[in-house]
């Protein structure tokens, strides 16, 4: 099972930047997909962005240009860099883990999770 611990979460004002980071351990499948999403209050959890083992990304469209997934494949760390924030960024942040992922930003695909971290965007 692999553990995944989400940390960089907090309050910025719109237009600023945060780095999420998410140590895991526990795997060494390359076949794992590596994910971000988040959820709102009142809302559904959505991907945000997502890593495969061969390096292939995938953004959600309210995302692109703005977030970029990376990983430190030395130290098993993924990040999500965010930049340019806005107020409806505003949500928990989840990392998570899935093996042999077909659909990258489907929440079913994965089935270890993080305990989330806090972003507040404030206009």
């Amino acid at each position: 099972q692999v553990q995944l611990a989400e940390s960089g979460g907090g309050s910025v004002q719109a237009g600023g930047s945060l780095r999420l980071s998410c140590p895991a351990t526990g795997y060494s499948n390359r076949h794992y997909c590596m994910g971000w999403f988040r959820q709102a209050p009142g809302e559904e959890r959505e991907g945000v962005a997502a890593l495969d083992g061969d390096g292939s990304t995938s953004y959600a469209d309210s995302v692109k240009g703005r977030f970029t997934i990376s990983k430190d494949s030395a130290k098993n760390i993924l990040y999500l860099q965010m930049n340019s924030l806005k107020p409806e960024d505003t949500a928990v942040y989840y990392c998570a883990a899935g093996t042999y992922v077909a659909s990258r930003l489907d929440t079913y695909e994965y089935h270890d999770w993080g305990q989330g971290t806090q972003v507040t965007v404030s206009s």
